[in-house]
């Protein structure tokens, strides 16, 4: 089942006229009230919609981006390509496979889709701005950051004729920043560094629904969301950046460990019980120039900021060159 924005599910209740935005209200306390807390209150508007006979389901037609939500099955969008990364290859088991992921937007927001083994060739024919139907595929929740995914009934079609994306509304712009000049709570940074110093990853169980941590209690798991579970294994990994004008530590989740080591899920979990096997891992990436993007936090317990990855590539000195020989043409 998808999630809807709990302010979505309000809007989509009130819109029904069958109560209103007062009372609704008033029947969502009541009804958490009445279930001795033990539930959200997006659980108490589901329940509420369904009393009224509320139909909370979004048509499986062509959507905008901004109706897509984690979870959603057979999602076809028509967007327009603004970034395109790096493909990455990986070993699982005895096999290869590899991934791509672009960036994409309509009038309404923009999102990242990823792309799977064949489904990657697809995206060699693929340049920015071009117009993209995206059909059947699924949305996905990734650390609080919604993806789309081809998946295998997934289909792209590109530049499909008569089809057109007159405007794009960013979420979020991308910008080069130094150290030096980050800022806390600010979203979209770039940041080229030289990673100097690499902590050992840190593990943690989480649930297996929502990929929140989960509570241990006598040898039991349980999720504030989705109550008792049998938890996954998840982990984050802290490098230290510096780009001559500052340093920084960079916040790695799961995903973009998985990308950095460039291994799987498993391999990574391996050395949850041998840490020692993850030393020369440390030692390679010393020294490795990365291009980050994402959101600056302030750790307040130990009066920090930090830099939390949400996408990683490793520099080429090619692009770089040529990016700083545009800037000096500028000026």
């Amino acid at each position: 089942m998808y999630k809807i924005p709990i302010t979505e599910l309000k809007a989509k209740i009130v819109a029904s006229k069958k109560v209103t935005e007062k009372e609704l209200e008033n029947k969502i306390k009541s009804k958490i009230n009445e279930l001795s807390g033990l539930i959200s209150e997006e659980g108490a508007a589901h329940i509420i919609a369904n009393e009224l006979g509320v139909d909370l389901s979004v048509p499986q037609s062509r959507l905008k981006i901004k109706e897509v939500h984690p979870g959603m099955r057979n999602v076809t969008t028509i967007v327009k390509l603004i970034r395109k990364f790096e493909m990455r290859e990986f070993v699982k088991g005895e096999s290869k496979g590899k991934v791509c992921s672009i960036i994409v937007g309509d009038e309404t927001a923009t999102i990242r889709v990823v792309f799977w083994n064949d489904q990657v060739d697809l995206l060699s024919k693929v340049n920015d701005g071009d117009v993209l139907l995206i059909k059947e595929a699924y949305a996905r929740d990734n650390k609080g950051s919604l993806e789309i995914h081809l998946g295998d009934k997934g289909e792209l079609v590109i530049n499909p004729e008569g089809e057109k994306v007159e405007a794009i509304k960013q979420n979020i712009v991308y910008n080069r920043k130094k150290i030096e000049s980050l800022q806390a709570n600010e979203d979209g940074a770039e940041i080229l560094g030289t990673v100097v110093q690499v902590f050992d990853p840190r593990f943690f169980n989480v649930c297996p629904e929502c990929s929140k941590k989960v509570n241990e209690i006598e040898g039991k798991f349980n999720c504030d969301t989705h109550g008792s579970v049998v938890p996954v294994v998840s982990y984050v990994l802290n490098l230290v950046l510096d780009d001559g004008s500052g340093n920084i530590r960079g916040v790695f989740w799961k995903n973009q460990v998985n990308h950095l080591l460039n291994k799987t899920e498993t391999e990574v979990t391996s050395f949850k019980d041998d840490i020692s096997k993850f030393e020369d891992f440390k030692n390679e990436l010393l020294g490795e120039q990365l291009l980050l993007t994402g959101r600056i936090r302030k750790n307040d317990m130990f009066d920090r900021l930090e830099f939390n990855v949400q996408m990683v590539e490793r520099a080429k000195v090619e692009v770089e060159i040529e990016r700083m020989q545009k800037v000096e043409e500028v000026h």
